[in-house]
């Protein structure tokens, strides 16, 4: 990938992206962006955060200023991106992305894919849920009967490509666009989960299909400083 960056040696204290989406144990990986662990390779290290914005995982200043935007670049990296079964990194850094003999790591903070924005779409076709700024490029048709609130922390997601995790987190400010299709138990107001989504003059009953994907043991360790 045709793209810039610092070589700098650092021990990261890296969060590990548990396939519940929670955020992990703390570990630690040493590393130097653009390393050659052997000849002709070379090992890159990424974070994504809770909004969708991709960092190299050692800028110290995380923000839409320092974060990836090219298009072209975010299409080409997450189109690639895979669980890492590299045998190197793969608990700190359980995404990978390769790009010919380069390895592109990815931790997050709580998903690898985010959904940023709903496209609609053509005449007679679905809307399209578009994840980590890749536009259409980067989509998949949305399913508002698939929508899932967790119950701890109030996070939305929905179904990603099983190569991408299976699970995809709908990033906040979609997420509050979206909260007022919610429809609850009418007895307990709010104070539930949502048992309906009204979209397009429907009420399409949630299936919560995807809870499965949230193990119960880890239901209390769920961010709260963040929500997304």
């Amino acid at each position: 990938m045709l793209v810039l960056r610092p070589h700098s040696l650092r021990a990261v204290t890296a969060l590990r992206c548990l396939g519940a989406g929670y955020t992990g144990r703390r570990t630690s990986a040493t590393y130097t962006q653009g390393q050659s662990p052997e000849p002709r390779i070379r090992e890159y290290f990424y974070y994504i955060d809770h909004q969708g914005q991709l960092f190299l995982d050692d800028t110290k200043v995380k923000n839409f200023v320092t974060c990836f935007k090219d298009k072209q670049f975010l299409v080409f990296f997450f189109s690639r991106l895979r669980s890492n079964q590299s045998g190197r990194y793969e608990a700190d850094f359980p995404f990978l992305s390769l790009c010919g003999r380069e390895r592109n790591f990815l931790r997050c903070d709580d998903r690898p894919v985010v959904f940023t924005h709903l496209l609609q779409g053509t005449a007679g076709d679905r809307e399209l849920l578009s994840f980590c700024g890749g536009a259409e490029k980067l989509a998949v048709p949305f399913s508002p009967e698939k929508l899932y609130m967790h119950p701890e922390s109030g996070r939305v997601y929905h179904p990603c490509p099983e190569r991408h995790g299976g699970v995809g987190l709908v990033r906040s400010a979609l997420a509050i666009e979206l909260s007022p299709f919610f429809l609850y138990g009418s007895e307990r107001g709010q104070s539930t989960q949502p048992t309906h989504f009204v979209w397009s003059g429907r009420e399409h009953a949630l299936t919560n299909e995807i809870a499965g994907c949230f193990p119960p043991a880890q239901a209390g360790r769920e961010q709260r400083d963040e929500p997304g």
